[in-house]
This record gives C-alpha cells, sequence and structure tokens, in this order.
C-alpha cells in the first residue's frame, strides 16, 4: 500500500508532513475567475505517495520521471484581480522503474516570492525581480531545472523535487532564460532565447553540453516584446516579432498582465545562422505563435511547425477571435518570402515532437485537445465530435492524424513522447501524459503506445492527487 504524506503550504522544507487524505477536488465560484476553478484550481497540499497502484502494465524500459511544471497560487487574496499565470509554480512527478510507479511527488519551487510566502529562507541569490517559476521543467546534464521568462531565473531542483535556488550554470550566467528552450540531441548543447521587459532587446545563449554557457548573442527587437518561444533547426534559429509589447499603463486600466497588442507594428519572422551571422527579417500576415512543435532545414527553405492563434491576441485575457490550429510556415530564404499552410483545423495547444528530433526533420508530432483549455480561453463549448479531450497524433509526411479521445472532463496536459528501448523508428515508443480522472477526482499518468494510438491505454497509474491543468514538462530518463 502507498503512502500519502502532503505540507499545507510547504510548512517543512524538506520533510514529510503528516499523514492526510488526497487534497480536496476543484473549487467552484472564486469569483467567476476560469483559472481558479474546475481544473484549473490550485491544490493547497504538497504530496508524497510512493507504490502507486495501476491499472494495465508500465513497461519495463520506461525508466526515470515524468515531471509537469504550472501555475498553483499561494496565499490568493483577491481572485478577481489573480491572474493565472502569475500564480506559483508547483512541479508535480512520477517515477517509474522496473515496471512500477515508485512514488508521486508536488512541491512548490521555492522562486523568491515563493518562498517568504512559505516563511522559508530565499535560496540563493534571486534576480532583482523574481517571477515564479511556474512554466516548464526540464532536465540538462544530471540537473533538473524549472523555468520562467522575462526576468526569472531557472531554479534548479532535487531529483526529489526539492528546490537547490537559482542555477548560474558553474557561474558563467547571471541572466535570464526562456521557458522553452531547445536541446540539440546532436550536440548537447541547451539553446535558449530570452527577453525581459526593461530591455528592446532579446538575447541569445549557448549552453555547452559541459553545463557551461558557450556564447551569447544580443539582437536588437525595437521594442519590450514578449517572445514566448523561438525555433531551431540544424543551421538556423528562428525568432518571432509578435506585437505583444509591454505596457504598464495597461495595468492602470484594468488588465492584470501588462502586455498589449500593437496593431501599429509588423509581424515578422526571422532567422539567422547558428555560427552567427546578420539576422533576416521577412514581414508575415498578423496571427500569435504560442509554441512551436519543431523545425528543420530543407534546403533553401527553414521548415516550422507551430500553434497559431488569429491576431489580434490578449495576453491578459488568455482570448482571440478563434481557437488555436496546427500551422506550418516554409520560409524561402531565396526569395524571402513565407508560404503559411494550415496542417490541422482542430483547437489544440502544448505540441511536441520525439526530443530526438528536435531541430531535426520530424515526421510525427503530438498535441492536446482539452475542451476545458478552450472554455477558459473564452470560446465557450464546442460539440464533442469537434473537440473534446484527447491527445492528438500527427503524421506530418501523409497529413493524417489520430485522435485518442478521453471521457467528458477527463482534461488532458501535454502529451510527451519516449522512445522503447532499441527503437527502430521515430514513433517507436510511449506516449505520456497526465490526464484528470473525473470518476476518482484525482490524476492519472496515462501510457499510450504511439504506434497503437487510438488503443487502450498499456497503463494508467493512479496518483493521489489532481494536477491542475496547466502548463509544460519533460521526460528525464534514468533517474
Amino acid at each position: 500500500a502507498g503512502l500519502a504524506t502532503g505540507t499545507a503550504f510547504g510548512a517543512a522544507a524538506l520533510g514529510a508532513g503528516p499523514a492526510m487524505a488526497a487534497p480536496p477536488g476543484p473549487r467552484k465560484g472564486d469569483g467567476g475567475n476560469p483559472f481558479l476553478e474546475g481544473p484549473f484550481a490550485p491544490v493547497p497540499f504538497e504530496v508524497t505517495e510512493f507504490d502507486l497502484p495501476v491499472t494495465g502494465t508500465v513497461p519495463k524500459d520506461l525508466t526515470g520521471r515524468l515531471l509537469r511544471n504550472g501555475p498553483n497560487v499561494l496565499g490568493l487574496e483577491d481572485p478577481l484581480a489573480h491572474h493565472w499565470l502569475a500564480g506559483d509554480g508547483m512541479v508535480h512527478g512520477v517515477r517509474l522503474r522496473d515496471g512500477r510507479a515508485e512514488w508521486y511527488r508536488s512541491r512548490w519551487v521555492r522562486a523568491k516570492g515563493t518562498a517568504e510566502k512559505l516563511g522559508e529562507p530565499v535560496r540563493g541569490v534571486p534576480a532583482e525581480t523574481d517571477f515564479p517559476s511556474n512554466i516548464n521543467v526540464i532536465g540538462f546534464r544530471g540537473k533538473t531545472l524549472a523555468l520562467q521568462e522575462g526576468t526569472a531565473r531557472p531554479q534548479e531542483l532535487t531529483d526529489e523535487l526539492y528546490t537547490v535556488g537559482p542555477c548560474d550554470f558553474d557561474g558563467t550566467w547571471a541572466g535570464t532564460m526562456s521557458a522553452h528552450t531547445k536541446l540539440d540531441p546532436a550536440t548537447g548543447e541547451l539553446h535558449s532565447v530570452s527577453y525581459d521587459e526593461s530591455t528592446d532587446y532579446v538575447q541569445y545563449v549557448v549552453i555547452s553540453a559541459a553545463g557551461k554557457v558557450r556564447s551569447t548573442r544580443t539582437i536588437p527587437m525595437g521594442g519590450t516584446l514578449l517572445m514566448h518561444d523561438f525555433a531551431l533547426t540544424g543551421k538556423y534559429v528562428v525568432l518571432y516579432d509578435q506585437p505583444i509589447l509591454f505596457d504598464l499603463d495597461a495595468m492602470e486600466h484594468g488588465q492584470k498582465i501588462p502586455w498589449v497588442w500593437d496593431t501599429g507594428r509588423p509581424n515578422r519572422v526571422g532567422y539567422f545562422p547558428r555560427a552567427g551571422g546578420a539576422v533576416t527579417w521577412i514581414t508575415v500576415p498578423p496571427s500569435y505563435i504560442s509554441h512551436t512543435l519543431n523545425a528543420y532545414d530543407d534546403g533553401d527553405a527553414i521548415v516550422v511547425d507551430f500553434v497559431e492563434f488569429p491576431a489580434p491576441f490578449s495576453a491578459d485575457r488568455l482570448s482571440t477571435s478563434a481557437p488555436p490550429a496546427l500551422v506550418r510556415w516554409t520560409v524561402d530564404r531565396t526569395r524571402g518570402s513565407v508560404r503559411r499552410t494550415q496542417l490541422d483545423d482542430r483547437p489544440q495547444e502544448f505540441p511536441r515532437v520525439p526530443d530526438a528530433r528536435v531541430s531535426r526533420r520530424h515526421r510525427y508530432g503530438y498535441t492536446a485537445a482539452t475542451a476545458e483549455f478552450l472554455k477558459a480561453y473564452g470560446h465557450g463549448s464546442t460539440p464533442d465530435s469537434a473537440f473534446g479531450n484527447g491527445l492528438v497524433k500527427h503524421d506530418l509526411d501523409t497529413g493524417r492524424s489520430q485522435f485518442h479521445r478521453f471521457p467528458r472532463h477527463a482534461s488532458a496536459s501535454e502529451p510527451v513522447f519516449v522512445p522503447r528501448s532499441g527503437a527502430r523508428s521515430e514513433d517507436d515508443g510511449y506516449v505520456l501524459s497526465y490526464v484528470h480522472n473525473p470518476d476518482r477526482n484525482a490524476s492519472d499518468l496515462v501510457v499510450l503506445s504511439a504506434q497503437d494510438f487510438t488503443g487502450k491505454p498499456i497503463a494508467r497509474v493512479h496518483l493521489p492527487s489532481r494536477i491542475p491543468l496547466g502548463l509544460h514538462g519533460s521526460w528525464i530518463a534514468g533517474t
């Protein structure tokens, strides 16, 4: 039998709290804020449980941790004034080994503000402005890093998800990093394009396979813009210059997040050689690129696949005129033009390719379709025949896709592909996702066969707690 323990507001920095039942389910009626109720509602405790129950069989070649980060606000005073993306980061993780689900843990990331709320000492030396580390969590050179963007530094965690403090890569970097870094599988280098709302440039940083900053580059942007993601190919870095600018005056007019769409600023895509060289900019029709699926070189062209929202996009309300779709840009470097192709018109988000294909040509991609997420974005309910709760597998060579459907209210998080031991093809492996189980009012870690995508899950690991619907994570093998 498993042992569930929890700490309310992280009262013990490293110790387990008293044995307790699973945290309560989603709250309702939090002042009409959709990101404080239903599947987004924060959980009030840190939880640890060992020897998790499993339906089905966990493949024995799945050895590692599936980690997920997302907002889980602490000490909320005014629900109406709260913005979901300002919530304190909480990392959730399940460790799989030898066909067993050894543990589940949830821990708040002790960034400066979060540690102070918990009544704990601040770990390390934070940046002057330190936002909650609530967007992503990755593994790099044996370190587990919780990522934010803007003025926040990466926070290093232990294997058991306790916070060590800000990471400076052996003293070689005092700046910030993007939440969507790209790890080149061929070189082992980590690439980041980061921005700061107090500057009019972005910084491209390359961290070597040895874990130290190898190179940096400052790229003037002519404004304090939001650059949430970028793309990487084998030869080029691709930038999204979207007209979302930092505007403090917007807060005085009721906006919770001071980023506004500037209709007078052009929308551009830029690219420059990874080895160095000038940035080439091409104007494109207005849209908002939320997340990159992947990018690769194709002769004289650069192919970029991503999730796109129509313009104008509201970073404050998380809404737009239509739901997001999967889109491809083919950037013709010879002609200086961009061809847009809509790959799939179903509403979807959180695109992923196998880690081994990042910056290389890919055939398959995976996305999440979550009805509750779409409703929170302001699009109301959509018929299940068109959009529900599930995961999508895209075959970009054939143009076909497969949909693994989950029951109503079983909201699915970002899908993560893990190759099978001895894999012989790009999709020879497993797709892992945290999925809300409405029957238990808790979450399951669902393991699908990527080559039998619509079939019955190979395994369901039953967690003792609900994981709020949120953002990004990683599979960290071998730990």
